[in-house]
């Protein structure tokens, strides 16, 4: 699947914006991927997720790993796609953790997947919860890539869509001083 098919799922849904958005991360940008707009809808959900899992299958994992909330759908769908099961980290005053039963073995072999990538900071968190159960992470994913250079998570790291998006420290954000108003459209609200 190329750059050009992914974006044009991303166009034809509306989930490619233009404004004035705080990300996850804390950065602001002038452009959003919505993936939620995307993924809402079934037949693109499952092409980009299969095309993801056959980057991600020769990693052999046994579960697929995402932060909820952004990347609920994504874990779900890749694991369905690779036969494994599918899981996601919440977050429990203020940490990331694995709830509603779910657990690792030192025996899993973990992939964790995100919706979209700027600084891998919730994937970061992610890895923390996996290695903390002693399971092996033998991959990343993520449908976007949105980071401006590299991220290194010490395992290979497969992605559908690379698309630079420049991202502003609030206190120099050129939009903050236009007074332009600031939308926090992503799943995490602090």
């Amino acid at each position: 699947m190329t750059d050009k098919k992914v974006l044009g799922m991303f166009k034809k849904t509306g989930a490619l914006l233009t404004g004035h958005f705080k990300l996850s991360s804390g950065l602001h940008s002038q452009r959003y991927l919505q993936c939620a707009l995307v993924l809402q809808r079934p037949e693109y959900a499952g092409q980009l997720c299969s095309e993801l899992a056959k980057k991600l299958k020769k990693q052999r994992p046994t579960v697929i790993v995402a932060p909820a909330l952004g990347g609920v759908l994504v874990s779900y769908e890749v694991a369905r796609a690779i036969g494994c099961r599918s899981l996601f980290t919440e977050r429990e005053e203020g940490k990331m953790t694995l709830r509603r039963g779910f657990s690792l073995t030192k025996k899993d072999r973990v992939v964790v997947v995100e919706d979209v990538i700027t600084t891998g900071g919730s994937t970061r968190e992610v890895i923390e919860v996996v290695t903390a159960y002693g399971a092996k992470l033998v991959g990343v994913g993520s449908i976007v890539h949105r980071a401006s250079g590299e991220i290194d998570f010490g395992v290979p790291f497969e992605h559908l869509l690379r698309i630079a998006v420049e991202t502003f420290d609030p206190a120099t954000c050129p939009f903050c001083k236009e007074r332009i108003p600031l939308v926090k459209p992503g799943s995490r609200k602090t």
